[in-house]
Formats: structure tokens, sequence, C-alpha cells
């Protein structure tokens, strides 16, 4: 009798988020069963108790480090974990929360909280990659399902994820979108943003947000020029890069620029 098959396992962690990149292989439905073919959801405390030791296959991280006990336990995840992947914006760049970057915490920590003494947080929310290594970043807020089950086959067969590098702008020319920039003169991030979410805002006459993040090599500097045609104030192009990618890199520095 034939040995039965390793299913590779899998675990998925989460630390500061909302949930919603995990909950988008909940969403997989249908494909779902075909997931539990190839691998075995071995700790997964969203869907079920049921949680198996590791050491893991692949781990999915979800959420920004935010407290001195994240920073630690990371690194735990990282050394039980043959390939770990981030998904997400908060676990790529560090997510809304990493809004606190730009500001002080204590401040904030004494207004709100009636003991803020208490309170153990670090002064900045970082990204995954700023801690360990990460052998994928899944981009997102939430993250493409179908992306996801992508990345799952791609290192259970042991070859590179066919995921797009592409921007937002491709998306809206394959779904022959009119530009909202053009047409309507809305300031949109789709230009310097990673694709992923079908042009999902620009289909209903709405500006990219910048859901995905950057793409690769953004020529943020171009677009921030055109938004000064567009008549945005300086502020205003602060926030419009200041997102749910705020943290990441070509995001960050552009915001810098005008925050001068």
């Amino acid at each position: 009798m034939p040995a039965k098959k390793h299913k590779p396992k899998l675990a998925v962690w989460k630390f500061a988020s909302c949930d919603g990149c995990q909950l988008s292989l909940l969403d997989c439905e249908d494909e779902l069963l075909k997931i539990t073919e190839i691998i075995e959801i071995a700790n997964f405390p969203e869907a079920s108790r049921a949680i198996q030791p590791g050491p893991y296959d692949i781990s999915l991280v979800e959420g920004s480090i935010t407290t001195p006990h994240d920073a630690e336990r990371i690194h735990k995840i990282r050394r039980q974990s043959k390939i770990l992947i981030t998904i997400g914006a908060c676990a790529t760049s560090g997510g809304i929360q990493a809004l606190r970057n730009f500001a002080d915490v204590k401040y904030y920590t004494n207004l709100v909280y009636a003991n803020p003494k208490f309170i153990s947080t670090l002064q900045h929310s970082t990204p995954i990659s700023h801690h360990i290594y990460v052998d994928y970043e899944l981009r997102g807020c939430p993250i493409n399902k179908y992306q996801l089950i992508e990345v799952i086959s791609a290192f259970v067969n042991n070859r590179k994820p066919n995921i797009p590098n592409t921007s937002v702008c491709i998306e809206c020319k394959r779904k022959s979108v009119t530009c909202v920039m053009v047409s309507q003169g809305l300031p949109c991030l789709g230009p310097v943003t990673h694709a992923g979410c079908q042009a999902l805002c620009p289909s209903y006459n709405r500006p990219c947000f910048g859901c995905y993040g950057p793409k690769e090599a953004p020529n943020t500097t171009s677009l921030a020029e055109q938004f000064i045609e567009l008549g945005l104030s300086k502020n205003d192009i602060v926030r419009a890069f200041r997102g749910f990618n705020a943290y990441s890199d070509a995001f960050r520095k552009e915001s810098e620029i005008y925050e001068k």
C-alpha cells in the first residue's frame, strides 16, 4: 500500500489588524475545498480551535508590529516557519495604524486613556519585513482572494507566484473604465498603485485610494505634480499619500516632501 502523501502544514497568524485579510481565505468558499486537498490548515484560530503545533511549511502573517510583545513573537513565528508570507497592507507597510508614525504617540495615549501608564505600545507601527526575513509580500486592503490562492499554490508547487506588478491604470484600461483623473479631475492614486483590486473604485467613478500600496518603481513625484495642477494644496497631497499604505517607502517619502 503506497505511503500517504505529506500535505504541507499551513498556519495563519494575526498581529495589529482588522482580520479582513485572514477572512479572505475563508471567503474563498468553493476554492477552499480545493485548497484543503493540497495543504493542511494546521493553525488558524479565526476558523478553528483545533491547533497543531509547528513547525509549519507555510505561515501567512496578517497585521503590523505595534507592541514590544509582538516584536518578540514574530521572531518565534519565523523560526518555526519554512516559508513566511505577509498578507495585506498592515503586514506589508504598517497599515492605517502607521499614521501614528507621523505623530507623538504619548500625546494621544495621554489624551485618550485614563491610565496611559498601562498602555504598552511602540512609537511606530511597522511592517513585518522590518523585523524578520519575509519570503513573499501579498498586498491589498484587503488582499485579493484569488491572488492568495495563487500564492499558496505557487509555493506548494515550488514556483514563483504569478502576481501582476502593473498599476491600477492597467486594470482600468482592461475594463474600459474612463480615467477619473482625466475626465473628472479627481486626485487618483491609480498610476502609482499596485494592481489587484480590478479597478474597484474607478469603476464607480471614485479615485483610487492606494489600497494595494505602491507598484514597482512608482513615479510619485510626477503624480504629485499632477495633483498640484488639479488644484490640490500641499496638505491635500499629504493626505492623499497617507492612507492604508502611508508608511510604504514611496508614499511616505512623497508625503514628507509636501509636509515641510
